[in-house]
């Protein structure tokens, strides 16, 4: 018996098995079998006569005779690429990255490195400008470094704003007529809006009641003061003033102005003080006193002056701290 008949034979004999049983399964088909449904299900796979073998199963009948290789199957071309329409075509997305115009954007205040860099590439460039003396130049207040956090909302460091600001005052101390505009517009922005330097002070008129009124301020408390040519009566808040003032270093300085000029029995004074403490309101009534005595007799302002009647004291109490006992009192420490 040939071998390829007793496998035959031993193959059906087992379907038989498997089919009595009730177990037998479907034999999967085979690679020709597949080849022939897809030849028959596809009309553009078509055989083409005369073509070249490329793809064949082989299987060995009962007999043992060999099946005719199935014929080439069709494969069709794709059509040449037209490379100078491609080129012609836009396209239709690209690869970009947007870059920040600034140098800066990255840092922590951007806007203040680039007027920093600014300032500092202005002060190399214009460095041989001849410049004029300090005392002469124009007084200007430029903004502090509160002024800078709040206008840029930027964490400026202290260091970073006094090398700034050492660079913006040398620039401010070229030439005003060599000058270039560059260097003006890049100051403005460090200037404050409101320049204490120019303001005037307003002079004060004496009414037709030969009265001057002069206001005074010290911490939180506010003074007016109206002077006027008299016996050196003084009168605060309706009372004298031994009975408003406890203290004696209270009343001398509530009349100080009068006293340093030689003036006290020769001016009445009629005030009204509101807000803080006593030392508060006797430094502000002083303050006060002393402007209103200088609408009388502009020739004391020297002697004002060097009694330091007409300076405002900008001084206030520090603030408490915490962890501390007071502004900067430290809690006790022990060791054991």
């Amino acid at each position: 018996m040939m071998p390829s008949s007793r496998r035959g034979l031993t193959s059906a004999v087992r379907g038989v098995c498997k089919a009595l049983d009730g177990t037998a399964s479907r034999r999967p088909p085979s690679l020709e079998q597949q080849l022939r449904s897809l030849r028959l299900s596809s009309p553009a796979l078509a055989p083409v006569p005369g073509s070249r073998r490329c793809l064949s199963t082989e299987s060995s009948d009962p007999a043992g005779s060999r099946q005719q290789p199935p014929p080439q199957l069709a494969i069709t071309a794709a059509a040449p690429v037209n490379l100078a329409s491609l080129a012609s075509r836009p396209r239709l997305a690209e690869h970009a990255r947007v870059l920040p115009a600034s140098a800066s954007y990255f840092s922590r205040t951007p806007v203040f490195n680039e007027h920093f860099l600014e300032v500092y590439k202005l002060s190399r460039t214009y460095a041989n400008l001849p410049v004029i003396p300090s005392a002469d130049a124009e007084r200007v207040a430029w903004k502090t470094l509160f002024d800078l956090r709040q206008t840029l909302g930027e964490p400026v460091k202290a260091t970073e704003y006094a090398q700034c600001l050492k660079l913006v005052k040398r620039l401010h101390l070229i030439h005003p007529d060599l000058k270039p505009p560059a260097v003006t517009d890049a100051l403005r922005y460090f200037k404050r809006d409101v320049q204490g330097f120019l303001n005037a002070p307003k002079p004060i008129a004496i009414d037709k009641f030969g009265r001057a009124l002069g206001v005074g301020r010290r911490k939180a408390s506010v003074a007016h003061a109206w002077v006027v040519e008299g016996d050196g009566q003084v009168l605060i808040n309706g009372k004298t003033l031994a009975d408003y003032f406890g203290r004696v270093h209270d009343r001398e300085s509530a009349v100080w102005a009068l006293h340093a000029t030689d003036r006290i029995d020769k001016y009445n004074v009629w005030a009204r003080v509101t807000g803080g403490g006593t030392t508060g309101q006797a430094e502000a009534l002083k303050l006060a006193v002393a402007k209103a005595l200088m609408a009388h007799e502009p020739a004391l302002k020297p002697a004002l002056r060097r009694a330091g009647c007409i300076t405002r004291d900008p001084r206030r109490v520090e603030r408490k701290k915490h962890g501390r006992v007071k502004a900067r009192k430290m809690p006790t420490w022990v060791k054991r």
